[in-house]
């Protein structure tokens, strides 16, 4: 059903009702109410629907004669290239409502034959050829397929209609689409031929003359100007309220701005602003209805000024819209910008949009005009340029003033930044592009060609700018919401909502482009119905009782698990661990059986998908092998649990605490403050040494080496003495020191003692050794370090060497020459004759023997 705005908005002015279609979408999607002109009188809607929906028998069942009749008619229609496109668009219209109500009874007595078909099974299967059952089973076996061949009828019959009525929807759209693209590729007289202007001028002077030739007649008449005198009051107040609410309304809202502006915080002001602006909107469209109003009530108009005189709010509620935008996001304050942009490029900004909010304003009274007039082919197309070579300018200065300055683009690297650039770069080549383009193809004739492109690009980059402005509005509300410091700039929800309107605004965009509203609904109705596998079929709607009842499970297992943790669990005798093992095992079980009713819920039949299930999980299997084996080995924990949270183990060399378990792998906290994530499955197939699982006690071995010759009794009695003087030894068993034996460099002991707690067996060790080294002070024990005797041969060559002299001759077999070695300068002043090396034997010894220590 055509809105009651668009009605006014006759033939010729296709970007002018995509475009005011579009802003109701958005209104719409927006909560806005949109019915401001002509309101649908109570029922009527209603009423349209009941004409339009599938007759019933008197039984309540659909009527197939009539549908018969009318899938005749739409076959011969669609054969028929003489159809005109609203008439098949109105039989597309009455298919549509077949569909649907084929759809619905295809679900007839559905509950029913599940019912049957269950019975039929109880009653086992059907005997194999050449055996025999009992005569009650096979009588009743027999009654119960005839029911439920009978109650499968209706459903068979919708089915098969409803096959008919989706091709022939199919064809319908077919036939649409092949005359659109040949509607936008015919080629018109060229309007840059002087010979088509002069059509174009006697167009225009009699659609002009007409609406001229009405007021006359209408004034000639007594009655009329009896009429107008009579209304002449409320004439007048309507004269100036529109005068007041268009010349002052803006000023009036940009006051109320800035005084009540001052009064609010500052998070508030930016939506403050947005909210009161809209009045800006308002103010001026109630004016253009009150001008309306006013010629109307005048009585001197005619049909055709009727008819302009009803479209001025339309013309009005595009310039003011796009009017607003400009403002919005080429504002003259430096306060807010939206745009980063100097102040005379926005004020191109506003200009551009005020002029392309003037052009669809004329664009719509223009159609009007001439929408009862038979206007050729080459007087339409000489009328169209001048307006098409508006929006191309307005279309081009728009794409130069879109593109990013290369210093911006050296200096935005982050991702969000410079994905930003890139959009913004693409949008500005675009419009420069087809603001070029579009004129040219006007020029050689391909008018329609040209106005698909340019209109709908200006008019996307004015939604563009509606959608920055309402992810701005998102964005400062989830400020003051959450009190964001940063505005919501690094927010992910404002990001989330900002994702769900683009996808909102898709549908706008498609129509704004020339898609159909039918086409919309048509891909709407697809999604509904869902896909096919096997024999499951699956619609969004399934997903979205799915992900209902899902979340709703989900959030009542949280909730248990919550009052587990808090409320239950604490109050029994069970360790950290068993609780913690009973809430995980609470939450799997919970998220289990939501899904399972979720499934149930949604009434997915997954029974077909077992083949394609088994297959996938062999493939699963062996991909996640490790996944999987991690996995159960977390239950394991869970269920025995060896190892629990806080308990101190070690593992794979690693010793630590640990700190979670999930159920794939385990956190462990080490000594040094490191987590380390270990698998579960080393923790269930390896070995695992766990210091504090079931008693808290272990022992600490202390080694302690004395000098020989120490009084060993004596060192057992003060070992003994230090271990059980330590507040954590447990004394039964006492303490044990034992002689290990004799080192290398010492007599080595151990004392060997039980500790209560073995998370304190660094600090007793410290404190031992600290006992130890006072009480070995005192009693003379010495504690030794290690000793080496070195023995050096040749100690008068190298002193010899090391002074840089010859070595002297020695009597006997003559011996090779050797040559002098030169040492080191360094090595040479450090080792001096007397110091470090002293030669003890007469020159010629071979050998000379000293001991260092």
């Amino acid at each position: 059903m055509t809105h009651p705005i668009l009605m006014t908005v006759g033939r010729g002015g296709v970007a002018v009702q995509r475009f005011l279609l579009a802003a109701l979408v958005l209104f719409m999607l927006a909560g806005l109410p949109v019915q401001v002109l002509g309101q649908t009188p109570p029922g009527a809607e209603t009423t349209n629907q009941q004409a339009s929906a599938a007759p019933l028998t008197a039984d309540g069942q659909l009527d197939y004669t009539a549908w018969g009749a009318l899938a005749d008619r739409a076959e011969k229609a669609v054969a028929d290239n003489a159809t005109e496109s609203a008439a098949l668009d109105k039989l597309r219209g009455q298919l549509v409502d077949w569909r649907e109500a084929l759809l619905g009874a295809q679900n007839a007595n559905s509950s029913r034959i599940a019912t049957l078909r269950a019975q039929i099974a109880a009653l086992g299967p059907v005997p194999a050829e050449g055996e025999t059952e009992a005569e009650e089973i096979a009588t009743r076996r027999a009654q119960l397929n005839e029911q439920l061949v009978t109650l499968q009828a209706p459903s068979i019959a919708a089915v098969e209609a409803y096959s008919q009525a989706d091709g022939l929807i199919r064809e319908i759209d077919r036939v649409l689409r092949d005359r659109q693209a040949e509607e936008l590729l015919r080629l018109l007289p060229s309007p840059l031929n002087p010979a088509n202007w002069g059509a174009a001028y006697q167009a225009f002077a009699a659609a002009t003359a007409t609406v001229v030739n009405e007021i006359r007649v209408r004034w000639s008449l007594p009655a009329a100007r009896q009429n107008l005198l009579n209304n002449l009051p409320a004439i007048l107040f309507l004269l100036l309220l529109a005068i007041a609410a268009i010349s002052r309304g803006w000023a009036l809202v940009q006051m109320i701005i800035g005084r009540l502006l001052r009064r609010w915080s500052a998070r508030g002001m930016r939506i403050s602003a947005l909210a009161i602006s809209l009045g800006q909107i308002v103010l001026p469209f109630i004016g253009m209805l009150a001008l309306s109003g006013a010629l109307q009530l005048s009585g001197i108009l005619g049909i055709e000024g009727t008819k302009l005189a009803v479209g001025l709010p339309v013309a009005g509620l595009a310039f003011f819209l796009i009017y607003w935008v400009g403002g919005r996001l080429f504002p003259k304050s430096d306060d807010v910008t939206p745009l980063p942009l100097a102040p005379e490029r926005r004020a191109e900004g506003r200009m551009l949009c005020t002029l392309y909010g003037l052009l669809l304003a004329a664009e719509t009274l223009r159609a009007i005009l001439f929408d009862s007039q038979v206007v050729s082919d080459a007087a339409q197309a000489v009328m169209d340029f001048p307006m098409l070579l508006v929006a191309a300018f307005v279309l081009w200065r728009a794409g130069r003033l879109l593109r990013v300055p290369k210093e911006i683009q050296k200096t935005a690297e982050d991702d969000e930044g410079s994905f930003r650039i890139r959009v913004t770069g693409f949008l500005s080549r675009a419009a420069t592009i087809i603001g070029i383009v579009g004129p040219l193809l006007a020029a050689i004739g391909y008018m329609p060609a040209a106005k698909a492109m340019v209109y709908p690009a200006a008019t996307s980059l004015v939604l563009i700018g509606v959608l920055f402005i309402l992810q701005g509005l998102l964005r400062d509300i989830y400020a003051l919401i959450t009190h964001a410091e940063d505005d919501g700039e690094k927010a992910l929800v404002p990001v989330l909502l900002g994702f769900a309107l683009m996808l909102a605004a898709l549908p706008v965009f498609a129509l704004v482009w020339g898609a159909r509203v039918a086409d919309l609904t048509e891909i709407w109705t697809r999604l509904r119905e869902g896909f096919q596998i096997g024999q499951t079929r699956i619609s969004p709607t399934d997903f979205m009782i799915f992900a209902a009842v899902f979340a709703i499970g989900y959030a009542v297992t949280r909730m248990f698990q919550g009052a587990l943790k808090t409320t239950i669990l604490p109050r029994t005798k069970l360790d950290q661990g068993a609780r913690n093992a009973m809430i995980s095992g609470a939450g799997y079980i919970g998220i289990f059986l939501a899904g399972l009713i979720a499934i149930n819920t949604a009434g997915l039949d997954l029974s077909g998908l077992a083949i394609v299930a088994g297959a996938l999980s062999v493939g699963i299997g062996f991909g996640l092998q490790n996944i999987v084996s991690n996995f159960v080995s977390g239950i394991i924990l869970l269920i025995e649990r060896p190892v629990s949270e806080g308990d101190w183990i070690e593992v794979g060399g690693v010793q630590g605490i640990v700190k979670s378990i999930s159920v794939r792998s385990t956190r462990i906290q080490t000594f040094d403050r490191t987590d380390v994530i270990v698998p579960n499955t080393d923790l269930v197939a390896g070995q695992v040494t766990n210091w504090t699982r079931f008693n808290l006690s272990g022992r600490l071995i202390v080694p302690v080496g004395v000098a020989y010759g120490s009084d060993t009794r004596k060192v057992e009695k003060i070992l003994r003495e230090i271990a059980e003087a330590q507040p954590l030894a447990v004394l039964t068993p006492p303490p044990v020191v034992v002689f290990q034996g004799f080192g290398a460099d010492s007599m080595d002991f151990e004392i060997r003692l039980i500790l209560r707690d073995v998370n304190f067996s660094l600090s007793v060790r410290s404190e031992i050794n600290h006992e130890i080294s006072r009480r070995f002070a005192a009693e003379g024990i010495e504690i030794p370090f290690a000793q080496r005797d070195i023995n050096l041969r040749n100690v008068g060559d190298l002193a010899r060497a090391i002074r840089g002299e010859t070595a002297p001759a020695v009597a006997g077999p003559a011996a090779p020459a050797v040559a002098p070695t030169q040492a080191p300068a360094a090595l040479r002043r450090d080792l001096t004759p007397g110091e470090g090396l002293t030669p003890s034997s007469a020159p010629g010894q071979d050998e000379t023997d000293g001991e260092t220590r």
